[in-house]
């Protein structure tokens, strides 16, 4: 059985969260994965307030529906896209 990828916004960074348990918030989650990745320096060096700004104004999104903070996250592969970053491949 193939997993479904759903489509990249243009313009748009996509970090894959591969949990082994599911995570009660999403932005926990999320930063630490934006910390550890080396394909968009600008947004590894993220603050805490840009971080959250991009949730304010809708720019992080999984299966194209605006994601919260408080969001959870399933255990398994979950694709999430930061409009208005560019992945470098």
């Amino acid at each position: 059985m193939q997993d479904f990828v759903p489509p990249q916004p243009p313009k748009s960074f996509r970090i894959v969260l591969e949990l082994n348990r599911s995570a009660k918030r999403l932005d926990s989650v999320l930063l630490a994965a934006i910390k550890a990745q080396n394909e968009d320096l600008n947004l590894r060096e993220i603050s805490r307030t840009e971080f959250k700004e991009l949730f304010n104004s809708g720019k992080i999104q999984i299966k194209g529906q605006k994601a919260t903070p408080s969001s959870g996250v399933a255990k398994g592969i979950t694709y999430v896209d930061i409009l208005g970053f560019k992945n470098s491949k």
